[in-house]
């Protein structure tokens, strides 16, 4: 028999100790239990709770899966008003604002606090003797609208704040945080809406308003919102604090989630070189931001220069160039890409957009156009991010009868020939035609690209001129070409022929992996055409290789061993190598070098320019030595190899201890191996 006594106090145990793994999750980011673990934690308090409900506290983490609530939510009248930030738009802005700052407090030193600015939604979250008693949207900044019960959902808002020996909880604390979706999470729903047929989201910050907003908090529950606190508007009791840097403190230690890139400068060249810096790599933080929120970190100082009707004096927000714009569709054409695919691209009203201009945008296949009912003429929606290709994200405005609907081409339109879908379930039309010049043309820039034969000088111009003048019709004829052919090519003199032809000749010693790479096959890229090229280190024996015996390799799939097998099968694939064994390039791949068992299976990362060696040949050393190579940092990566100019993957290096070596330490650990 249960001993009753002690059941409320095992479920007052067992949500102090959810809850705590709650904090070391979606706070500290570090998490002491496995998923298993946490999971058995929670059913075992569901089923205490499911058999003495009069025992289930208000903050159990099993509140925090709601139910539906009623159409008309109430609304919350802020005891502190949500203002509103002013907005800069260039360093010069923030300058002038920074002028401003240091009059208003008569030249005293000024410090400043800075916080990446999320793009998501504004909520107001309201502890009582430290439990969550209320949530709310910012409304109008002066009445918002109680998301309590969906609040309650997001496991980065503790229930219960956590107090600490010299730190009590405050009898009421109002603060103020961004409720926000992740990149990836969002990635997730939309592709979950497209499959059940629902209009998608046009962004994360529209999926994290509707779901805040949603009558049944089980589907809000479902979308793994996450928040980030940033400020307060009310604290009653408690401790004191000085700084804004000191409230971020606080809030953490209360088991508030606060933004860990935030960041305490000492001067307005310190603020800037942050803007500058996360300007660069927005694109790799894990969620949407649109900009920099720079404060004054005295709480005095803030006091004294005081708010407009709308806006704070002592904060601004720096604002990143937009990834979104609206323009007008002028045209959708189509193009032709190197493997014969027919891709359908808009061209579009120029547009600045991420800070560029933007002409042109993808529609991906001729479904994605059927889906979003797009034509010539509409009004659209685009969406860059960093060096992503332009798309576009939804019709927002249509031309009406005033433009006819797109039909997809009945033939290829660079070559006239053929178009099919090769397989059945395929959303994508290719032409067939082997002699397409478009396809020749891209497949040959992307041939002689540098992670494949690496032909320094055969560019898309060059390319294009070599075929128009038909000095080549397949890959194998550059390596037939002569001084003579390239003379008559525009801009070419001696010197810049001979350099092409040097290049030419030395990509025949490029080993097998490359030239797989390089030939375009369906499906695979730079680590498939290694892996191959592993177990195949001859190229007769690759292409005479059955499908049953490529799947069977480590981390090849049915797919890409079927693309490969295919690809040797066809007439015109064993015609081009009959004119690469003649020509002489037949490559092979050398051994691995492993000498010792140091490198072998070590996992390498590269960033940064490496003095006399490209990134390409550093990659192919370890890779011979048996490591792999990875193109992203993670707690699995054992090196990360920075040379000049080391992007965001030393920062993330860093973060995760992975080890570091300077060129000098890498090319020492190369020669002992």
């Amino acid at each position: 028999m249960p001993d009753h006594n002690k059941i409320p106090k095992e479920i007052e145990r067992l949500s102090r100790e959810i809850e705590e793994h709650n904090y070391r999750y979606y706070v500290l980011s570090q998490p002491t239990v496995s998923d298993k673990e946490y999971d058995d934690l929670l059913r075992r308090l569901l089923r205490l709770e499911e058999q003495h409900p009069q025992l289930r506290l208000l903050t159990s983490p099993s509140q925090r899966v709601g139910v539906k609530v009623p159409e008309a939510a109430p609304t919350v009248t802020h005891r502190v008003k949500m203002l509103s930030l002013d907005n800069a738009y260039s360093f010069e802005e923030v300058k002038e604002w920074d002028k401003r700052v240091k009059k208003g407090v008569e030249g005293e030193k000024v410090e400043y606090v800075v916080e990446l600015k999320i793009d998501g939604v504004s909520a107001a979250l309201t502890y009582e003797d430290g439990r969550f008693v209320l949530g709310a949207t910012r409304g109008d900044g002066a009445v918002g609208e109680d998301v309590t019960h969906n609040l309650r959902t997001i496991r980065s808002i503790p229930l219960r704040l956590k107090a600490s020996p010299g730190l009590p909880v405050p009898r009421r604390f109002d603060v103020r945080g961004e409720i926000y979706m992740g990149r990836a999470d969002f990635e997730t729903l939309n592709q979950s809406r497209k499959q059940q047929g629902e209009e998608l989201f046009a962004n994360a910050r529209n999926a994290t308003s509707g779901s805040v907003k949603l009558l049944d908090s089980r589907i809000t529950a479902e979308r793994k919102l996450k928040c980030f606190v940033h400020s307060y508007g009310v604290v009653q009791g408690g401790k004191a604090v000085a700084t804004q840097w000191e409230f971020l403190q606080n809030a953490k230690t209360y088991g508030l989630c606060i933004n860990p890139a935030s960041r305490r400068c000492a001067s307005l060249d310190a603020v800037l070189d942050y803007c500058q810096e996360y300007q660069q790599k927005r694109d790799t933080v894990p969620y949407e931001i649109d900009g920099v929120v720079i404060k004054i970190n005295s709480l005095q100082q803030q006091r004294r220069l005081g708010t407009t009707l709308k806006s704070p004096r002592w904060a601004i927000a720096y604002k990143f160039p937009a990834q979104q714009a609206t323009t007008t569709v002028r045209a959708i054409n189509v193009q032709v890409g190197r493997t014969g695919v027919l891709t359908p691209v808009a061209e579009l009203d120029p547009v600045p957009c991420a800070g560029v201009t933007i002409s042109h945008a993808t529609l991906h296949n001729f479904d994605e156009i059927k889906r979003l009912g797009i034509k010539a003429r509409d009004r659209v929606l685009i969406e860059r991010a960093g060096d992503v290709i332009p798309k576009v994200v939804k019709v927002v405005e249509s031309a009406g009868g005033r433009s006819v609907p797109f039909r997809v081409p009945q033939s290829c339109p660079e070559c006239g020939g053929e178009i099919k879908k090769v397989k059945a379930e395929d959303v994508a039309y290719r032409c067939i035609n082997p002699l397409c010049p478009k396809q020749l043309e891209r497949g040959l820039v992307h041939f002689a690209s540098r992670t494949a034969m690496d032909i320094e000088g055969l560019g898309e111009v060059v390319v294009r001129q070599l075929i128009d003048k038909k000095l080549v019709k397949d890959f194998a004829d550059i390596y037939s070409l002569k001084k003579d052919d390239l003379l008559t090519l525009e801009l070419f003199k001696d010197k810049k022929a001979e350099n092409l032809l040097a290049a030419i000749q030395k990509s025949r010693k490029k080993p097998l992996s490359r030239f797989l790479f390089a030939l375009g096959i369906d499906n695979i890229g730079e680590k498939a055409a290694w892996l191959f090229a592993q177990h195949y280190p001859n190229l007769d024996r690759l292409t005479t290789a059955k499908e049953e015996d490529l799947v069977n390799i480590h981390e090849i799939g049915g797919v890409m061993a079927g693309s490969v097998a295919d690809f040797f099968k066809m007439p015109s694939t064993k015609k081009l190598l009959a004119k690469f064994r003649k020509a002489g390039v037949w490559p092979r791949e050398p051994l691995r070098e492993v000498r010792s068992d140091k490198l072998s299976g070590k996992k390498f990362v590269f960033t940064g320019e490496l003095a006399g060696l490209s990134r390409n040949e550093a990659q192919e050393k370890v890779k011979r030595l048996g490591a792999d190579v990875s193109s992203s940092v993670s707690k699995r990566t054992d090196f990360v190899v920075v040379g000049e100019d080391p992007g965001s993957k030393y920062d993330e290096a860093v973060k995760l201890g992975v080890k570091v070596l300077n060129q000098k330490e890498f090319e020492e650990m190369i020669h002992e191996s």
